[in-house]
């Protein structure tokens, strides 16, 4: 049975990527649905990292957590998202978890059975993979690391031609719901001069984003022109996806990806011992 056929099956209504991966590669993202958090984090808060709060909330996003894990094959490793533009590689010799978490707005591995997780609700979450099925990568793509340079870096982390590099775009807020000032426009023209048909006028002063036609844009810039998933908006979807703009809270979803370690390099699926 597929992992959306499982979701489905159990009544959940995460999200699997329809995207050209190879079959050694798993991912999905998870919706505000299926958790324990009540009020406006209600019901499946991945959290931050480091995680705060106080005891109820820290518990019952342990839980979120918990219920998360039980369809990977390991945690996942939580990155500290500080909307910069480091990428770090993770093996899995490294410790599952540091003190103080890794500082980092995109991850990539090599290894099978090593779980990257990004968090975000409004932000951009990206997921890559090359074609072997030999690397993937996540990367968290608010709009100061879209501008600055976090897919690239993501991209060149992974090691591999970028044309052999195909990316899938999670929920994010809409190019009709995000609107922003000068300064965000300015910051993406800066780097690129076509970044600015990304943006359309609104009030004075004011344009309205559309941040997945930017991380497209910054993807073919850094070679990657096989890019599927979008469509997506958090800010208009309120039954299913967390909005920091809409909502005003710390709720946040998290997409997920790792190599399947029953997978053989050619993709063939081996039983598991």
């Amino acid at each position: 049975m597929s992992l959306a056929a499982r979701f489905e099956a159990a009544g959940l209504d995460w999200i699997v990527p329809r995207w050209p991966a190879h079959p050694a590669v798993r991912a999905f993202v998870t919706t505000r649905n299926g958790g324990v958090s009540e009020g406006s984090c209600a019901s499946l808060d991945a959290g931050g990292h480091p995680l705060r709060g106080d005891a109820t909330y820290i518990a019952a996003v342990l839980e979120n957590r918990r219920r998360i894990e039980a369809w990977l094959p390991a945690a996942p490793r939580w990155l500290e998202q500080v909307h910069g533009t480091r990428a770090v590689r993770i093996d899995a010799t490294d410790p599952a978890q540091p003190a103080g978490g890794i500082q980092a707005d995109a991850a990539v591995t090599h290894d099978r059975g090593v779980v990257l997780a990004i968090r975000a609700a409004d932000c951009l979450p990206v997921l890559l993979c090359d074609r072997q099925g030999e690397v993937i990568g996540a990367a968290h793509a608010g709009w100061r690391g879209l501008a600055a340079g976090v897919l690239e870096n993501a991209v060149a982390a992974m090691g591999c031609p970028p044309a052999r590099v195909v990316a899938w775009l999670g929920p994010v807020i809409g190019r009709r719901a995000f609107e922003v000032g000068d300064e965000v426009r300015d910051a993406f023209a800066a780097a690129d001069p076509r970044a600015t048909t990304a943006f359309e006028p609104a009030a004075a002063g004011k344009w309205l984003a559309d941040l997945e036609a930017l991380a497209r844009q910054r993807l073919a810039r850094a070679g990657v022109r096989d890019v599927h998933g979008g469509g997506m908006c958090t800010m208009s979807d309120p039954s299913r996806h967390f909005s920091f703009r809409r909502d005003r809270t710390t709720a946040r979803m998290a997409a997920l990806i790792w190599l399947d370690a029953t997978a053989g390099p050619s993709g063939d699926t081996r039983p598991t011992p």
